[in-house]
Parts: structure tokens; C-alpha cells; sequence
């Protein structure tokens, strides 16, 4: 392509860095809220879809890695947290420290550096302790130091990575407790006043042992979206289950099917209702890829229009669910080329463009490469859309693909 727009990403992410609860949390906490601990591994696995790592003792034999310690939780940060930068024979499941990652991952000088050798203007950023949508604080027993956390890491969010230095760049994006949707809808408000336009959600609320988004429990949560153009972003894993199909299955098995949870999520919103009841309500699939949506609206079209009346749907979904897609649902990928062949079933305006930096499959630092590859043969315009077009639009950034609430802006 003769220019190709400057990439507004929709799901990169964060690696918080030590101080972030360290600094935000009373005194009283500092023996049980989050910090960083520097420990061996004793062992780490991820086998049918489940991650479990094991903290050594001091003077274990194992590698040395910085451990983010909570309460009864123990995580490492690990080589697939923060890929970027390493061949990919090199990306293993292995536990590292802050020194063994690129520092783009968690400063913010370094980040932006690392935006602008890959064509990046702009980035909407996922937590990595907190885990996609802050389930780490609603594991956790103690509701009232949860509660502070997520207050804690969305202020850090909003001031510090998003702050002045990041001059607009950084596009913040929070958590809530999920454990109770009327203090949810308050840390929505809460943000949306200084000029936050997306949350974290789960997928598959079920999943955590949460309510499914087809009872009334929500709706509170949901209003607070509707009424502050508040986007619901979800990323794969956001359910604690990556997808897979045996106990044994090796990672390669889920990591195929990352867009599975995505799939099921959609239909669960397509066949709720609630884009009936919250008309503004958006939703955005972050990593989910776009080459599975046309068949599943037109089988979602099929069963509303020949199975609705036993179905469950036909007093409260009142229209095709495709028609519901178009209005309210966005799909995000990195990497579809075959998704990109069939744009029109999907549409042009329900498309977002990411570059997962700094993860394992990130394609940093060749991500306008790659987009070239895969969008060379649409027109301009498209391409502008489906890279920052539609971002803009959906996010409420500035005209120049900028976080509208950004100190200064």
C-alpha cells in the first residue's frame, strides 16, 4: 500500500509494574495486598487449558522469578505475558523477572517507543495480574481489600499509565468487582467522569461462579454502560477456561481454538435481550479474530426466525440477532486474513485492528507489515475504518485517534 493509516490497537496490554498496589493501598494491607515477591519456581504447567504454577522456598533449586504475591495467591510473570522481542523457538513456558522482560512492557517512555517502530498511534491496554476482567480480586476472600485493589489499579490506569506522559496514547480501559453489579456500576460512573470509555468483562460470567448475563443481576452494571458510552470489552481467557477439549490436551489444542469462548459469548448477548432494554450498550471481542462470525449470524438468524417460539427468545429478542450484531458488536483480530476475504458478511463498521503487544502471539514489530499483507485488497477507505476508523468512533477518541481524556487534550 502506497500509506497505510496509523494503527489505533484495541487490545494490547500492561504489566503492572512492583508499586502499583504497593502505593495505592493503606499500610494495613502491605502484608496481603499484591506486591512482588523474588522466589524460584518449583514447577509450572498448562495442561487441558489450566495454568498452574508452583512458588519454590527461599534457597530452592529452580530459576529465580518475581512473583506477584497475594493474599493466598501466588503468579509468576512469564515469558508469555511479555513475548515481544524474542524468537518464537525462544517463547516457552517459563517463569521470568521484570529484568528478563522488554521494558515496553510495563514503562511508559519504552512503550511508546516500541508503538512507534510498529506503526502504532494509539493503544487500549488489558491487565495482566488483575488477569482480563479483575477476576484475581474476585477470587479473593477479603471483600473490602478486593474492592481496593480494583479501585487501586484503575487509578493507576488512569493517572499514571494513561497520564500526562503518555500524551494521549494510552486509551484507559478498567476493571470492576464483579461480585456485586451495583458497586460495579458505581467504579463506571466513577471513571466515566473523568473520561474513561471502556471496562473489562467476562465472556462467560458462569464460568467465574457469576451470573449469566441472561438474568436481571447485570442490569445495573449494564444501565451505567448504556447511560455513559461505557464499552464492554471482553478478551479470551476472561472466563479463567481457555478453551480446549481433554484434560490432556497440549496448549497448541486451545490456542487454535482461542475464539471458541468468544463464539458462545456473542450468542449468550445476541439472545439476552439486553440490547433490547440498553440500546446503547457496545460490546468488543478482543483477540477473538473475525473469520467465525459469519456463520454463526446466520445460523443466530435462522434459529430467531424458525425456533424463537420455543426457544426462549421470542418476548424479548425482537429482532435478527444480525441486525443486533451490526448495532452493538465488535470484532477484533491481529491476524484473519480469511476473515478479511469475507468483510461484507461481518461488515466493515464491526471491525477493530490489534497488535497484542506484548504477548505471544503479538505481531509486533511488523504489524502494519502484516495488515498490508492481509488488507491489500481493499480500498482506503476501508482500511482506514477497520485500522482507526471505527476505534475513534467507538472509544470517543479525538479526531486525531488520541484518548479524548487525556491531561491536556
Amino acid at each position: 500500500m502506497e500509506s497505510f493509516p496509523k494503527i489505533i490497537s484495541v487490545d494490547d496490554h500492561t504489566v503492572e509494574p512492583p508499586h502499583v498496589w504497593r502505593d495505592r493501598l493503606p499500610s494495613k494491607y502491605r502484608d496481603s495486598g499484591p506486591r512482588i515477591v523474588r522466589a524460584p519456581l518449583k514447577e509450572m504447567t498448562f495442561i487441558g487449558g489450566k495454568f498452574a504454577p508452583k512458588m519454590g522456598a527461599p534457597g530452592d533449586d529452580g530459576p529465580l522469578a518475581d512473583w506477584w504475591v497475594y493474599e493466598e495467591l501466588h503468579r509468576p510473570l512469564t515469558r508469555l505475558d511479555t513475548a515481544v522481542g524474542y524468537d518464537r523457538d525462544e517463547v516457552k513456558l517459563e517463569a521470568i523477572t521484570y529484568e528478563q522482560m522488554r521494558p515496553g512492557s510495563f514503562s511508559v517512555p519504552d512503550r511508546l517507543a516500541d508503538m512507534d517502530v510498529n506503526h502504532v498511534q494509539s493503544a487500549l491496554c488489558f491487565p495482566t495480574f488483575p488477569r482480563f476482567c479483575g477476576q484475581t480480586f474476585t477470587e479473593a476472600p477479603d471483600r473490602e481489600l478486593g474492592l481496593l485493589g480494583v479501585r487501586a489499579y484503575n487509578d493507576w490506569m488512569v493517572e499514571e499509565w494513561c497520564g500526562p506522559e503518555a500524551r494521549g496514547r494510552l486509551i484507559p480501559l478498567i476493571i470492576i468487582p464483579l461480585w456485586d453489579a451495583e458497586l460495579a456500576a458505581a467504579e463506571v460512573r466513577r471513571n466515566a467522569a473523568r473520561g474513561v470509555r471502556a471496562v473489562c468483562f467476562s465472556e462467560i460470567p458462569p464460568n467465574l461462579g457469576l451470573p449469566s448475563i441472561h438474568t436481571d443481576d447485570w442490569d445495573p452494571f449494564l444501565a451505567a454502560c448504556d447511560e455513559t458510552g461505557t464499552v464492554i470489552a471482553m478478551h479470551i481467557g476472561s472466563s479463567s477456561r481457555m478453551p480446549s477439549t481433554s484434560a490432556d490436551a497440549p496448549p497448541a489444542v486451545g490456542s487454535t481454538i482461542t475464539f471458541a469462548n468468544c463464539c458462545f459469548s456473542m450468542v449468550d448477548w445476541l439472545m439476552s435481550g439486553k440490547f433490547e432494554r440498553f440500546p446503547n450498550l457496545k460490546v468488543m471481542y478482543a483477540e477473538g479474530q473475525i473469520g467465525w462470525i459469519p456463520y454463526i449470524l446466520e445460523r443466530a438468524d435462522v434459529v430467531w426466525e424458525e425456533n424463537r417460539g420455543w426457544g426462549g427468545v421470542a418476548d424479548k429478542v425482537l429482532r435478527p440477532p444480525s441486525e443486533l450484531f451490526t448495532e452493538h458488536v465488535y470484532g477484533c483480530f491481529f491476524d484473519d486474513a480469511f476473515g478479511l476475504r469475507n468483510l461484507d458478511a461481518i461488515g466493515v463498521g464491526n471491525v477493530l485492528y490489534e497488535t497484542d503487544y506484548p504477548h505471544s502471539d503479538s505481531t509486533w514489530p511488523k504489524s502494519r507489515e502484516v495488515g498490508e499483507a492481509q488488507m491489500g485488497h481493499l480500498a482506503p477507505d476501508v482500511v482506514e475504518r477497520i485500522v482507526r476508523g471505527n476505534a475513534i468512533e467507538l472509544l470517543g477518541l479525538t479526531a486525531d485517534g488520541l484518548w479524548a481524556g487525556a491531561p491536556g487534550a
